[in-house]
């Protein structure tokens, strides 16, 4: 009889990323087509409801690390791509995610009403940190030059991106003809 475990990492890593990224998909299809009964973001922004999709965004990212790890330059791709793009990608994407979590404050960014930032990175883009956080994503992909990783990694972007449309009612609720204004003149993404 083996001792073989019956899923290996690569695959338990795999499945928290499936699961987390079905979680958040269905939440956010839900409120955009549902936003007087909206997930996300939510009426009220509880402990559980933040610490259940930090914990589902934070496991695609760390199902997508630990991927990467294991299948690391899967594709033979040379150094200076891997590094000069993908770490470009990756620190870039963490100064202006951290640049504007510091900018609207972390209770904002996890789905509480604050005031409505339009200056600084607000200023060329409404949502500069979920571009950030699809550029860490996709810079570690092509790091890690893995396959799966970047299967990953899509998945991940496409939830990013799949945000915003969620929000957008509920920024108008909010914020009214100021976000209204502020929509007509910035760009959603970049």
């Amino acid at each position: 009889m083996s001792l073989t475990p019956f899923l290996d990492l690569k695959t338990v890593s795999i499945l928290i990323a499936n699961v987390a990224g079905l979680y958040l998909f269905v939440a956010l299809v839900w409120s955009i087509l549902h936003s007087d009964r909206r997930v996300w973001p939510p009426k009220e922004a509880t402990t559980g409801l933040k610490v259940r999709v930090w914990a589902a965004t934070i496991a695609i990212f760390a199902a997508c690390f630990a991927v990467g790890l294991m299948d690391w330059n899967e594709l033979s791709w040379p150094v200076g791509v891997r590094w000069g793009v993908g770490l470009s990608l990756i620190i870039l994407g963490n100064i202006v995610v951290w640049s504007g979590v510091m900018n609207i404050g972390f209770d904002a960014t996890s789905g509480e009403v604050d005031i409505l930032k339009t200056d600084g990175l607000y200023a060329h883009s409404r949502n500069p940190q979920y571009v950030a956080d699809m550029a860490i994503i996709l810079g570690w992909a092509v790091l890690s030059a893995s396959t799966l990783a970047f299967v990953l990694a899509l998945g991940g972007i496409l939830i990013l991106g799949l945000a915003p449309f969620a929000e957008e009612p509920w920024l108008e609720e909010n914020y009214g003809q100021q976000y209204r204004d502020y929509k007509a003149n910035v760009r959603r993404f970049f």
